[in-house]
């Protein structure tokens, strides 16, 4: 993690897949599915309206309970650039305020670096918690795509 203030963060990452298949995997449900949790073993249940201003919710059944993660979407420019809003539907995990996704996708050879920026987090310890969820789904992200 890179963290540009105590309330962002920055995640870079580079996957060995072209950046059509990157962008796929984090816009398309059924790919969503089996990256987008920290938890492995989570039940994801995941709507996705792909336009400016759609919205989007990725609720993930674990153990110790549900969260729900939704937003709109911003920007979209395939295969290059996503930017969302975001933050949690259950009482106790929202922020207070919608954060904000900017994923960018660059080509490098065969493979992807994706950067992800999540900026707007209400205190440092919600930017901290997230760059462990961040990085566990993009671990899940590079087996899927690997």
């Amino acid at each position: 993690m890179t963290v540009d203030t105590a309330r962002d963060l920055t995640v870079t990452r580079t996957i060995a897949a072209p950046p059509d298949a990157v962008f796929d995997a984090w816009t398309r449900p059924e790919l969503m599915a089996r990256w987008s949790c920290p938890d492995p073993a989570a039940e994801l249940d995941i709507d996705v309206d792909l336009r400016v201003g759609g919205a989007y919710r990725i609720a993930m059944r674990m153990a110790e309970g549900t969260w729900t993660a939704g937003g709109t979407y911003r920007e979209i420019v395939r295969p290059r650039r996503l930017v969302y809003t975001w933050d949690w539907e259950e009482d106790g995990h929202r922020m207070g305020a919608d954060t904000v996704v900017t994923v960018e996708f660059e080509a490098v050879g065969d493979a992807t670096q994706v950067t992800l920026k999540h900026t707007g987090f209400p205190a440092a310890d919600a930017a901290q918690g997230h760059d462990q969820g961040w990085t566990a789904c993009l671990d899940h992200l590079e087996r899927l795509l690997a």
